[in-house]
């Protein structure tokens, strides 16, 4: 359990601040730390005996001519959850070193917990981790879901519960991780604190957090127990509630505050097994695919308010090229196009309202109105007629650059 590169640090480090040798042995007595390195590998025969009683021991000159690998002082015992692991010696005359022993005995072993703890939550990060992978990689062909919700339970979480995916993107400036000499040992400890900072917004002991790629962090939420439709607001729960957009919306403006690093958020729909999580997680990272394609949006994007642009991804180029070229190859040609598109986007998405698309595009009500007309005449089709208008929307969000075939650009894990 004591690492012999911990115990030799632990050893040296120690003999050199209260001048006597300090040696440090496993559970089979052999040395694995001590202060004169000659005497790491070989066997301290008063260890044995201590590690069974748990008992410290002294031993004078003479007692110690007759152990093997022993030289006067004290050995008392390493113990962690109950059980000796080890020892802890100091050379010199008993009376000498005994005021030392239970300091350094207690610091090594306070060391020796600490260890265990970072070795375990390694671990469980690691776990973690493979646990997302392999939901986020999801193929029933390939792996039966019954395995992993059973190896997910021995990890302590419970798949069938309600959960819903968020798949956070964190963007590095050129050189603002790279310290002279060190840029790797950096980047582990941003991508640590990162994960930190996720963690402390996702508290509950249910939700799964783990780096899934350079840069990105996957979360499965746990979400509260869907309530009765008969409860005043039940269709709020059918979907990510909002104390989740507000939720990441703080990890974002956190992450934001530090040195220059820049956050999103993709949330994706409710699940209640590996093949909705799977389903979900996908949709998170297509969330941050889409929506970070589209001006003037939050860092949050939820899939559900991208749906459309989703399907359009799915769709070929060829297909995509086809119905920009039918239905706005005239207001394409004009120089304020870029205007008319945000105009039929707006219009669209507000309802077909005056009054909420002018808003939204933060202009006069007389311009949106212009802006219509000459779309009107461009395409000999009015905007009020909605099957017509809802395939120059189409038509608008594919020339946007935010519909892409997931994975296209290489992004995301």
């Amino acid at each position: 359990m004591l690492s012999p590169s911990l115990a030799q640090e632990i050893a040296a480090d120690t003999s050199a601040v209260i001048g006597f040798n300090v040696l440090i042995t496993d559970g089979d007595g052999t040395v694995i730390g001590s202060g004169d390195s000659s005497r790491v590998g070989t066997f301290h025969e008063a260890s044995v005996e201590v590690i069974r009683t748990k008992e410290p021991a002294t031993h004078s000159a003479s007692q110690a001519q007759l152990l093997r690998g022993v030289r006067p002082g004290v050995t008392l015992p390493l113990i962690t959850d109950g059980q000796a692991v080890g020892t802890v010696g100091i050379t010199g005359t008993p009376a000498q070193v005994r005021r030392f022993g239970l300091l350094v005995k207690r610091q090594t072993e306070i060391l020796l917990r600490e260890s265990v703890m970072l070795r375990s939550r390694l671990l469980a990060e690691r776990a973690a981790e493979k646990l997302l992978a392999d939901i986020a990689s999801y193929d029933p062909q390939v792996v039966e879901s019954d395995f992993l919700v059973f190896r997910a339970a021995e990890l302590g979480f419970d798949l069938r519960l309600r959960r819903v995916a968020v798949a956070f993107e964190v963007t590095v400036p050129q050189g603002a991780a790279r310290r002279p000499g060190a840029p790797a040992r950096d980047m582990a400890l941003i991508r640590s604190e990162l994960i930190r900072t996720v963690r402390e917004v996702f508290a509950d002991p249910q939700d799964v957090v783990a780096g899934t790629a350079p840069g990105w962090i996957g979360v499965l939420h746990r979400l509260p127990a869907r309530r009765s439709p008969a409860s005043p607001g039940a269709g709020a729960s059918l979907g990510a509630p909002a104390s989740l957009v507000a939720d990441c919306r703080r990890i974002t403006d956190v992450i934001a505050a530090q040195d220059g690093l820049t956050a999103r958020a993709g949330i994706g729909e409710p699940g209640t097994s590996v093949r909705g999580l799977h389903d979900s997680y996908q949709d998170a990272c297509d969330a941050l695919r889409l929506g970070g394609r589209l001006p003037g949006r939050s860092p949050v994007h939820l899939i559900s308010d991208l749906r459309v642009h989703q399907v359009l991804a799915a769709v070929s180029h060829s297909a995509r090229n086809r119905l920009l070229d039918l239905t706005t190859a005239e207001l394409r040609a004009q120089p304020d196009w870029p205007a008319l598109r945000d105009t039929i986007t707006a219009w669209c998405e507000s309802g077909f309202n005056l009054v909420r698309a002018s808003t939204a595009l933060h202009i006069h009500r007389n311009t949106v109105v212009y802006r219509m007309n000459k779309i009107e005449q461009l395409t000999g089709r009015p905007l009020r007629d909605h099957r017509a208008t809802m395939a120059l929307y189409l038509a608008c969000l594919a020339d946007s650059g935010a519909p892409i075939a997931p994975g296209d650009d290489g992004a995301g894990p």
